[in-house]
């Protein structure tokens, strides 16, 4: 199946403890079914100190279900995503606007 989200692609969250936050997908796992946002479903990590870093609680944008998110149109609306040929080409474009994204 095609992925309707990408790496780098406006989005904003539907459910959950973040929901109508928006950012940038910043990574996808499509085998896993989610993606990282940042700014979204942050949690605190404890990291070791070491020579490159200083150490102590650093926050870090976890994983979220690609159910959960929706493409931003340029209006800045939730939209669907479809699929059509142009120009011999597969393009996604957004169910709202009707303009290829």
């Amino acid at each position: 199946m095609a992925a309707k989200l990408r790496k780098g692609d406006k989005v904003v969250v539907l459910a959950g403890k973040d929901k109508g936050k928006q950012g940038e997908i910043t990574a996808v796992m499509p085998k896993v079914g989610k993606a990282v946002v940042d700014g979204v479903n942050v949690a605190i990590r404890h990291q070791r100190q070491s020579q490159s870093n200083q150490g102590g609680r650093q926050p870090k944008a976890m994983p979220i279900d690609l159910s959960n998110l929706a493409l931003m149109d340029k209006n800045g609306k939730a939209t669907r995503v479809g699929f059509r040929e142009e120009d011999g080409k597969k393009v996604r474009f957004a169910k709202t606007t009707g303009e290829a994204i």
